[in-house]
C-alpha cells in the first residue's frame, strides 16, 4: 500500500529561502529517481508565512526509509538543517481504504 510523507519547513528569512532553494531542488530532483517514488508536491502556507509543505508518495514505507536514510540524502538534509538552524519535520500516513476504522496506538506526537 502506498504512503505518502509530509514533510514540514518554515523558513522566515528570504537569504535563508535562497539558499535552500537549490538544496530543496536538488532533493526532489534526486528522490524522483529513487525506486517506489511516486509522486511528490510542493505547498507554499495561505495563512502562516514561511511555512512550507511538502507530500511526497511512496509505493512502500520501506522505500521512502531507504531513500531517507541514505547517504546522499542525508549530505542534503543536513545542509538544510544547517542552514534553517532546525530539524525538518516528517509525518507518516497510509490511506484508510473502505472506511475500514484506522488503527490507534499510543504513541505522543
Amino acid at each position: 500500500m502506498s504512503v505518502c510523507i509530509i514533510i514540514r519547513r518554515t523558513i522566515q528569512d528570504k537569504e535563508v529561502a535562497a539558499r535552500l532553494s537549490p538544496l530543496i531542488v536538488d532533493l526532489r530532483s534526486k528522490a524522483t529517481a529513487q525506486p517506489g517514488y511516486i509522486s511528490g508536491q510542493t505547498f507554499s502556507s495561505l495563512d502562516c508565512d514561511g511555512e512550507y509543505l511538502v507530500i511526497s508518495t511512496w509505493n512502500r514505507v520501506e522505500d521512502w526509509n531507504i531513500w531517507m536514510n541514505s547517504e546522499e540524502r542525508l549530505v542534503i538534509q543536513n545542509k538544510i538543517d544547517e542552514i534553517t538552524k532546525e530539524k525538518t519535520q516528517y509525518r507518516y500516513y497510509e490511506p484508510i481504504i473502505g472506511g475500514i476504522e484506522p488503527k490507534f496506538e499510543a504513541v505522543v506526537c
